[in-house]
């Protein structure tokens, strides 16, 4: 497949069909890791973040009210001889 190297302002750019960017798995996302290898520029599904989604999901938690505590408060016994 040919496609067309446009200049944009001063960079270059390229269209990729919408069919190419699903044969990569990249149709809906918003990013791309781009490198060069081996003289061949190189498009990357972006690696998922560690812990993506946690603030949503504790969000949605709190909201359900599922938020309380399992074991409940507690000290430890000796607490109240430590000296910070």
């Amino acid at each position: 497949m040919h496609i067309v190297i446009r200049t944009i302002g001063n960079s270059k750019g390229v269209v990729l069909p919408k069919a190419l960017l699903a044969q990569a798995g990249l149709d809906s996302a918003s990013t791309a890791m781009v490198s060069v290898e081996q003289g061949a520029i190189v498009l990357r599904r972006p690696a998922k973040l560690a812990r993506a989604g946690w603030a949503e999901a504790a969000q949605a938690i709190a909201a359900a009210g599922d938020d309380a505590l399992l074991m409940g408060e507690f000290g430890n016994a000796a607490d109240q001889d430590l000296s910070w």
